[in-house]
């Protein structure tokens, strides 16, 4: 989840400017870039606790990583997250640190700036005893035993999660993603992408799936992050049908935003509960909670940001249907998505791979996939043979950009071939090398 941003103060008074507010972010392909965004959880390496905000926690990593030249985000004074050009840190509700990337010309600067963090982030949590692990799902520790960090947004999340959701809270504090913010060129290219990149994104939780453990043991699910995700909030998560409706575009999307409830507002610095109004109703002044505030492109921006749909449209499009994992597979994610939607052919391949497929049968795939991963299937075809069909086209893809970047396909090249995730290694570790202590994970996984 990202840090609070700018508020534009620009009041709404037609629903044309919610349109052109997605509509600005159309691209001339020379200036499409790539954008990725990993989580990871801390922990204590005495004890292997997930470690608090104070003392010698998160606000400590924070502290440490603005001395090398980064700019703190103040909630409340307190640090949440740290600034750099146009590369930022946040912090997840129970900690999780995330890097939201600069947008990036290709995959190798990409690998250039998450060799960088880490090594920030390594500098900074040896002094203070603490390690960070990118896995899908915390594969110990319980809800209850989750920090919670002090974002003024979170405590509004914290109270509304459990009224629209059984594992909203366990998302909240117990995840970690990998994803990757692409461009479009107008309207029409970001249709067919958001479309292939829905239907596809049960197939790359499959391929990434790493969390096959929760509270220390195995409980029958590949990915525990994804299967948080299907019982989080159904008016926001998923895979919406709308966008597969014809005459789908930015103002269909606009006005599906609108019926989505919102959170908060923020005033003068201040966070205000909205929890559960529509911005419709906010817009259209129906909203008691909000009487005496005026909708604004700010207030809207804002509400975008918790729209947590499997892809998110904003001014780009946010693919999120990964676990994170080791460093070959956070790069492996926005090579996977780059080769398939930054390349016409590619793109074209794409589509065709996915023709026919229902939103029922899309929906269906992705409640599947959590416990199967790539033994799920769709239309009579088993997700491992999809997977090949996908990479070959995202190979192809990479290579007609010309920078070498395909070689960061060959993780998830291989997972395809062999059947086996992530996740399915992890247990087998755990089977076989660990004497059943889910705890050895840490040591392993460690970023």
């Amino acid at each position: 989840m990202s840090n609070p941003g700018e508020a534009d103060p620009t009041p709404i008074t037609s629903r044309r400017q919610l349109a052109a507010w997605f509509a600005a972010g159309s691209k001339p392909r020379a200036t499409w870039r790539i954008g990725t965004e990993h989580e990871k959880f801390g922990f204590r390496r005495d004890g292997l606790a997930a470690p608090a905000y104070e003392p010698d926690g998160i606000r400590a990593m924070l502290e440490g990583i603005a001395a090398k030249g980064w700019e703190p985000i103040l909630d409340r004074g307190n640090p949440i997250g740290l600034k750099r050009g146009e590369a930022s840190v946040s912090l997840e509700p129970g900690g999780q640190f995330e890097l939201s990337g600069a947008p990036m010309a290709d995959l190798h600067e990409t690998r250039i700036e998450l060799a960088a963090h880490l090594r920030e982030v390594h500098e900074v949590a040896g002094p203070l005893g603490l390690g960070f692990a990118p896995l899908g799902f915390h594969p110990l520790a319980t809800r209850e035993d989750m920090p919670w960090m002090p974002k003024g947004r979170y405590a509004i999340m914290r109270q509304y999660m459990p009224r629209v959701g059984g594992m909203g809270l366990d998302m909240m504090l117990r995840t970690c993603t990998v994803q990757v913010n692409l461009d479009f060129g107008d309207e029409a290219d970001m249709v067919e992408k958001l479309r292939v990149s829905l239907a596809l994104q049960p197939l790359a939780t499959a391929l990434f799936a790493n969390s096959p453990f929760v509270e220390g043991a195995p409980n029958g699910f590949l990915s525990n992050r994804a299967r948080a995700w299907t019982d989080t909030d159904p008016d926001r998560t998923g895979i919406p049908a709308v966008a597969f409706e014809d005459g789908f575009g930015f103002e269909r999307f606009a006005e599906h935003v609108l019926d989505v409830p919102m959170y908060f507002i923020m005033r003068e610095g201040k966070w205000i509960d909205a929890a559960g109004i529509p911005f419709r109703a906010f817009l259209e002044n129906r909203a008691p909670a909000l009487a005496g505030h005026t909708a604004t492109m700010g207030d809207f921006a804002d509400h975008v940001t918790t729209v947590f749909t499997d892809v998110r449209l904003k001014r780009f499009l946010e693919m999120r249907g990964a676990d994170a994992g080791g460093v070959p597979m956070l790069m492996a994610k926005p090579a996977f998505w780059t080769g398939l939607l930054y390349d016409d052919a590619a793109q074209k391949a794409a589509a065709a791979l996915i023709r026919g497929w229902s939103v029922e049968e899309i929906r269906a795939l992705r409640m599947e996939v959590p416990r199967l991963a790539l033994k799920a299937s769709i239309r009579g075809r088993r997700l491992q043979d999809v997977a090949r069909d996908a990479l070959a086209i995202a190979r192809d893809g990479l290579a007609a950009r010309g920078l070498g970047e395909e070689t960061y396909l060959a993780p998830l090249e291989e997972i395809a071939a062999s059947g086996l995730t992530q996740a399915e290694r992890w247990l087998q570790r755990f089977d076989r090398a660990w004497g059943r202590d889910a705890s050895r994970i840490f040591a392993e996984a460690e970023a």
